[in-house]
């Protein structure tokens, strides 16, 4: 009965939900800077009477909700910072800040969760356990905003975790999920080549950067191709390449960066490694000196089976849910692994596909947007895992207890 109340008044807090939601989707705020949304959320629990912690790790806001009952203690999480994006939407309620926007949901997840811990409070007499209400700055930018609330304390107390991301490559209706790692390791590289510059008629006389750093681009593709085996994944791409000079001068420094995506360990210390042994190779081949640094980003979102399965049958509990199927790995990153890494839990895929679109455009785009419906979706899912949580842990309390009398 509990349960059926929570989508009873879900329902009803729909469109608080969207109000919420366009709101901060009008006022963002990029990763480490998001003063004014934090405290929108801190006033918001504080008006509802519940308990609230804020400046935790840095931006990050805490609430914690307890039932009348004893029982465990539920983590469910949000993020809430944007992107240095300028939109390109004409949707009324578009980003009144110049080159920054909400293209990846978060100002979804931010509102869902805001509702959906206002629906647990409303009910907190008839509920077990607690509540925990992660409100996460800086996930877009590493090293986030994970590993920080974490050392100050969010986990506290925590037996279980959940966590949803609105995703708009899959139609509005179904949820996506897997077990064991569903989002890759993202790290950066950057690679400074050294040369010795000179006059465009006069190349023999010069150790040009810019050709030394296309052929390190080149070789860099051989690591995957080459060193890692076929049957795991991963991803080493260089997305940026500067030398600037005049037409008739031949650079003097060659700069490079990149990403690289993983999903076992290993296979993230050899393409390190192995990405070290080609800079050097190239430049000393080249008789020119390097720089090489690698940056360490969040590590790969991997899901506990138990409580992935949990999801999975709470899930079909949820009228709006259409469909339930199994995601490939995606190379994206997430600092939800941080979580994981702690305690037990699952993070899965909301689908949040716009209606009459045929091809969505993809997160980080300045034209992204969401299916609205989705957010209450992703409310109902996680409030029935933190909910069933609660009944499925007593009764086995329950079938102990009676075993050893």
């Amino acid at each position: 009965m509990t349960i059926q109340t929570l989508s009873q008044k879900l329902d009803q807090a729909y469109e608080e939900m969207v109000v919420i939601r366009r709101y901060l989707h009008q006022h963002p705020e990029l990763s480490f800077q998001e003063v004014q949304t934090a405290k929108y959320i801190a006033d918001y629990y504080k008006k509802l009477g519940v308990d609230v912690k804020e400046n935790v790790g840095g931006n990050g806001v805490v609430a914690r909700i307890k039932g009348k009952l004893p029982g465990k203690t539920v983590a469910l999480r949000a993020d809430f910072d944007a992107l240095p994006i300028h939109e390109e939407t004409d949707i009324p309620y578009k980003s009144k800040v110049p080159g920054v926007m909400h293209a990846c949901g978060h100002d979804g997840h931010t509102a869902t969760l805001l509702v959906l811990a206002k629906t647990l409070n409303e009910i907190k007499e008839e509920l077990s356990g607690e509540y925990v209400m992660i409100h996460q700055h800086a996930e877009e930018y590493a090293p986030g905003g994970a590993i920080s609330m974490i050392q100050d304390g969010c986990l506290e107390g925590v037996d279980v975790i959940f966590g949803t991301h609105l995703w708009s490559p899959v139609e509005c209706g179904t949820l996506a999920y897997r077990k064991g790692p569903i989002m890759a390791a993202a790290d950066r590289f950057e690679i400074k080549v050294k040369g010795y510059g000179g006059h465009g008629a006069q190349p023999h006389k010069t150790k040009d950067a810019i050709v030394i750093a296309s052929q390190l681009v080149m070789n860099l593709q051989q690591i995957v191709s080459r060193r890692v085996d076929p049957i795991d994944s991963a991803v080493v791409s260089v997305g940026s390449f500067v030398a600037e000079n005049a037409f008739n001068v031949i650079a003097d420094s060659a700069k490079l960066s990149g990403t690289v995506r993983t999903f076992n360990e290993k296979i993230r210390d050899l393409i390190e490694e192995e990405i070290e042994r080609v800079v050097k190779g190239t430049c000393l081949a080249a008789g020119c000196n390097f720089e090489y640094e690698y940056h360490r980003g969040y590590p790969a979102v991997v899901n506990h089976e138990e409580e992935t399965d949990f999801l999975i049958s709470c899930a079909e509990q949820v009228q709006e849910v259409d469909q339930i199927t199994l995601t490939p790995p995606e190379m994206g990153g997430e600092d939800f692994a941080y979580y994981l890494q702690h305690v037990k839990g699952t993070f899965f895929f909301t689908g949040a596909k716009p209606e009459g679109v045929a091809v969505p455009f993809p997160h980080h785009h300045p034209k992204f947007n969401i299916n609205e419906k989705a957010m209450l979706i992703a409310a109902k899912t996680l409030g029935n895992a933190a909910l069933n949580y609660q009944e499925v842990n007593a009764s086995l309390k329950e079938s102990v207890t009676s075993q050893t009398k």
